[in-house]
């Protein structure tokens, strides 16, 4: 993470201070979570304070690899990040979602992301997992998201957007942000019952033995299926 030290205003902004998992001291325009310390206000005194403002670095390549390997749009990618945690890499939720992408213990495990606050980790885990809810919802973009916010099942219940105000807002977020394609398309693999069969033939041996096959044996009492 980058740091910029700054002259700021004491009556310009809110300045929180928080110490992050390695003990660095950190500042922030926003507030880090219930340890995160305010030391600059609207009533601090109106003397000038130096402090170093948390600059966050740009994941784009990042972002690029993991939307190039899941076949989706970087832009989406972008929009997600921005509306889950707003670009912060040790973003947790009060449900214990982590990271850029805010992902869910269960969920990052299931996606072998042994670390969700590395951010190229985080965003190839996020990334992977965008690309299951779209394939699950038949491309359907807007149900993927939901899916995303509210999980997969609930939707599958409502058969739709759920009537979660959270979700319907989150969803129009992404939306205000992104304004790519709402429907994907990906190649199906067949599966072994869609697959084209070959034809199966029933033979009568000679000792009276039926024999069910799909070679072409030479038996007069061959019979095709």
């Amino acid at each position: 993470m980058c740091c910029l030290t700054l002259t700021v205003a004491a009556t310009s902004a809110e300045i929180y201070k928080y110490i992050d998992e390695e003990g660095v001291v950190c500042y922030t325009d926003a507030p880090f979570g219930k340890k995160s310390q305010r030391v600059v206000g609207d009533k601090a005194s109106p003397e000038t304070e130096e402090v170093s403002v948390v600059i966050r670095p740009d994941y784009s390549g990042y972002v690029h690899q993991a939307a190039s390997k899941y076949d989706l749009e970087p832009e989406l990618i972008k929009a997600v990040i921005t509306t889950e945690s707003n670009g912060n890499h040790r973003a947790v939720s009060r449900k214990g979602a982590m990271g850029l992408m805010q992902l869910m213990p269960s969920t990052a495990n299931d996606l072998n992301v042994s670390n969700p606050f590395n951010p190229e980790e985080n965003i190839e885990g996020g990334t992977k997992y965008l690309r299951q809810l779209l394939e699950r919802f038949n491309g359907n973009l807007t149900l993927a998201l939901a899916a995303y916010n509210s999980g997969p099942k609930t939707v599958e219940k409502y058969g739709a957007v759920p009537p979660i105000l959270e979700t319907r807002q989150y969803v129009k977020k992404v939306f205000s942000l992104y304004n790519g394609k709402k429907k994907y398309e990906f190649s199906e693999i067949s599966s072994p019952s869609q697959a084209q069969s070959s034809p199966m033939y029933k033979i009568v041996l000679d000792d009276g033995t039926i024999l069910f096959t799909n070679a072409t044996l030479e038996k007069n009492s061959k019979t095709r299926l």
